[in-house]
């Protein structure tokens, strides 16, 4: 536990762990077994438990992030870049909102940003100079676990029900908050949302490479990730044969 309060800023290098080696397959193992073990209970789950469990994941969440910022208070390395803007990060109190009262455009960005940006972060980790007895790696990946998990239970169970048509919503929300981060982002010089720019081993990092701009990507992935999340979902629903009525 030498290195339990270290950050990314202050790690010395050499510690860290492999991407797709032992560790980082033991959380995926993780987040794989969580997933499918959550499904199949809530599957079988009456409309209470079901409530219980959604709000119970919501509060994991906001202890989670709590566990993050007393570790960093503690260890005297709260920098602004530790705010709770990222996008993530963001979807934590959506997330605790969407598990009290729920409406079409959180099951929509829920569904269509926060399955996505969760399991890239958990696929392609921007944490890996932190070791695995350390907080920051800890939080990292059970917070991005969680993140997952919860629309991925809903949409599997039909609490989530995602259509084309709610695209536009959830685009809006994304700009909605897309703006004032930008404005936080001049203030503190952070990069909330990735909207300053693009570190190597970030997707976007590739069009800055390419077209001397990262932001060119955000339509390219957004676009890419709007044809996976929901081209599946409109072929299963055009080409479903409907269950013949019951005489």
């Amino acid at each position: 536990m030498e290195y339990f309060l270290d950050t990314v800023e202050t790690i010395p290098p050499g510690v860290g762990f492999s991407l797709f080696g032992k560790i980082h397959w033991m959380w995926l193992t993780v987040f794989i077994l969580f997933t499918v073990g959550s499904c199949l209970w809530y599957h079988g789950a009456g409309a209470e438990a079901r409530a219980n469990w959604e709000k119970g994941m919501a509060l994991f969440l906001l202890g989670d992030e709590l566990f993050k910022m007393a570790c960093l208070t503690i260890g005297q390395r709260y920098l602004p870049d530790y705010l709770p803007l990222h996008l993530c990060s963001i979807n934590i109190f959506l997330i605790l909102f969407h598990s009290r009262k729920k409406n079409e455009t959180l099951n929509h960005f829920l569904y269509t940003v926060g399955i996505p940006g969760a399991m890239a972060a958990l696929l392609f980790p921007s944490w890996a100079e932190l070791p695995l007895g350390n907080f920051m790696h800890i939080h990292s990946f059970t917070v991005h676990i969680l993140l997952a998990a919860y629309p991925i239970v809903l949409a599997v169970n039909g609490v989530l029900r995602p259509r084309a048509g709610g695209i536009l919503k959830c685009l809006a929300l994304l700009l909605a908050m897309a703006a004032p981060i930008c404005l936080i982002n001049l203030w503190l010089g952070t990069n909330f949302m990735f909207l300053m720019w693009a570190e190597p081993g970030n997707p976007l990092y590739l069009f800055q490479q390419l077209w001397g701009s990262h932001l060119y990507g955000f339509p390219v992935i957004i676009a890419g990730v709007l044809l996976l999340m929901y081209l599946p979902l409109e072929l299963i629903r055009k080409y479903r044969k409907p269950k013949p009525a019951k005489k």
